[in-house]
């Protein structure tokens, strides 16, 4: 049985819904449902007795969020890489040459490029990249105030508050990440990278870890992921497919290219998980990829088709679509890598995206 609504929350609503309108939105639709539930949590707030320093934290939260949204909006259609390293890295090291020559190889390829705006593998990638293809995610700390000279003073960069809008902001906007040698800061956003892809908290990306040649950063980390998190039972194996270590930045940028051959994007709808494609699968390719991977259907099987009913985006492009067991992304990342590798035998001279 529906409680009544008092009469204080109903005046409460209808003036919500007017300000709504007063915004230029529609109440009654799902963006216009939205804003007003936006309103209704800042109500909630004062309902709350929320102290200042809780309201100031959403508040701020909310404005930076907003804002960095504003920013990268109009290069939403771009497909860009996060490229996270130390910024302690001297402008002679391998590790910022082999940066540098990485972003201008993605740059050159229609690519744009994000980092934290500072020093070190930062200002590598932006150098690489070029300001133009560059974005600045920086932070404010009391030891790293100023962005590197290649994105200072553009419309790209963003200072944030907040470790957590700008990881935040990172991960909503990348399409793939790039990890070079670096401290605490790049394992953090290596590790969140992959847990997040692990737990289904965030769409596959191709994550590269990216040492000069002869270089064993990344070599001696993956031991560490193997003996003591795999062979400990903390992860699984197939977790190991998330990621991929080069020493060599050119076949780092063809992995990440090659990611994109012929897979364009995922979404859920519902427990339907949706994979995109450029182009269609054959009747025995797809009947292949039924058997390999029947453990990631829980009930039923791949299919391939046009768009669901629920969906909006990219509607003209072909689908492989299947309730998805949830369990295993590791897996789910060998199925993506199967159907680029069908449309690279298929069409080897296709231009990519």
């Amino acid at each position: 049985m529906n409680r009544p609504v008092p009469d204080q929350d109903q005046s409460l609503f209808a003036a919500m819904d007017q300000l709504v309108r007063q915004m230029g939105a529609d109440p009654e639709v799902f963006r216009g449902k939205l804003l007003r539930e936006i309103v209704h949590t800042t109500a909630k707030l004062q309902q709350d007795r929320a102290d200042g320093g809780e309201v100031k934290l959403l508040s701020r939260s909310l404005k930076e969020l907003r804002y960095a949204l504003k920013v990268f909006r109009p290069y939403r259609k771009v497909r860009k890489i996060a490229i996270f390293g130390s910024a302690r890295t001297p402008k002679e090291h391998p590790d910022y040459l082999v940066a540098s020559e990485f972003a201008h190889l993605m740059a050159n390829a229609g690519w744009m490029v994000i980092t934290g705006a500072g020093d070190g593998i930062m200002r590598a990638g932006h150098s690489g990249a070029g300001k133009k293809q560059s974005f600045g995610v920086s932070i404010r700390l009391p030891f790293e105030t100023n962005a590197n000279e290649f994105i200072a003073g553009d419309p790209k960069l963003i200072t944030f508050r907040y470790f957590f809008t700008r990881k935040l902001m990172f991960m909503w906007q990348s399409h793939a990440v790039a990890l070079f040698p670096g401290g605490f800061g790049t394992q953090d956003e290596g590790f969140e990278a992959l847990t997040l892809i692990q737990t289904g908290k965030a769409p596959l990306v191709p994550i590269v870890c990216v040492d000069p040649p002869g270089g064993d950063y990344w070599t001696h980390w993956d031991n560490y992921v193997s003996h003591s998190l795999r062979d400990y039972g903390w992860i699984d194996s197939e977790d190991q497919n998330l990621y991929r270590i080069f020493d060599n930045p050119a076949a780092a940028a063809e992995h990440v290219h090659d990611f994109y051959r012929n897979y364009h994007s995922q979404r859920f709808v519902r427990d339907t998980l949706v994979l995109r494609m450029f182009r269609e699968l054959t009747a025995i390719q797809l009947q292949s990829i039924n058997k390999e991977f029947s453990d990631l259907v829980q009930a039923g099987r791949i299919e391939q088709g046009g768009p669901l009913n629920a969906e909006k985006a990219y509607l003209e492009l072909p689908r492989l679509y299947f309730e998805f067991t949830k369990q295993s992304y590791g897996r789910l990342r060998l199925l993506i890598d199967r159907i680029n590798y069908f449309d690279r035998k298929n069409t080897p001279d296709l231009p990519r995206y």
